[in-house]
């Protein structure tokens, strides 16, 4: 089950993926879960692929000659269903497994890897799709426990320290390097887990969009835990 109760209307949540793809956004609700219990063991799916990197992105070849038990198969099925409907639906998914992402070093007092609070954005309508089958999952934030980074003073500063201009194109500045993507949470904000199995839809940053965007991030890793992800 997903715990609702400091959701602040901010989900929906539906029983088919027609209603996930067709439920529009309105209010401050800007996530959309197609809520499942999963049959299968993704668990081995997850042990019999060998990862060499990071991160790697599995491909419906490298699934289809996996040698699993039944209850493995039955995991496969639903991945490769849901990469199935997803394109259909004109997106495009990728499923990745994933030991950890990699961390930005390269402005201390900002990192703007997926471990921060962030938003997507496009520019041209569009959602952010997800869904965790194996290991930690990700988590959302509602919009009003959460503050802009480049709107605090004292990160504001430093940023305009390494812009290292005055005013004029700062704000270009910020997007082009996406700073302007990453929010610090308040003190008292409680991240809501997206758990394991269920099918997400987010709202993102784009001209046309009615709500605001999702505030989302991925999960601390177990170490010797690989996550098993699908996104687009």
């Amino acid at each position: 089950m997903i715990d609702l109760s400091h959701a602040e209307n901010q989900i929906q949540c539906v029983t088919s993926f027609q209603d996930l793809v067709s439920t529009p956004f309105y209010g401050q609700t800007n996530a959309i879960c197609w809520t499942r219990r999963l049959m299968g063991d993704f668990s081995e799916v997850v042990e019999k692929i060998a990862l060499h990197e990071n991160i790697a992105t599995l491909d419906e070849e490298e699934l289809r000659e996996l040698q699993l038990s039944e209850q493995g198969q039955l995991a496969r099925e639903i991945l490769l269903n849901d990469l199935k409907v997803l394109k259909a639906h004109g997106a495009s998914p990728v499923l990745n497994l994933i030991r950890h992402y990699e961390r930005d070093d390269a402005y201390p007092f900002f990192p703007t890897d997926v471990y921060s609070f962030h938003v997507d954005r496009s520019t041209v309508p569009a959602d952010t799709f997800l869904c965790t089958y194996y290991g930690e999952s990700s988590e959302i934030l509602p919009n009003g426990q959460a503050k802009q980074k480049v709107l605090i003073p004292e990160i504001r500063d430093e940023l305009k320290k390494l812009y290292g201009g005055g005013e004029e194109g700062f704000e270009s500045f910020l997007e082009e390097y996406f700073f302007d993507l990453h929010y610090q949470a308040e003190p008292m904000a409680q991240p809501i887990s997206l758990g394991l199995g269920h099918l997400w839809r987010l709202a993102i940053d784009h001209p046309e969009s009615q709500v605001p965007p999702c505030l989302h991030r991925a999960p601390k890793e177990k170490t010797g835990q690989n996550r098993l992800l699908l996104i687009c």
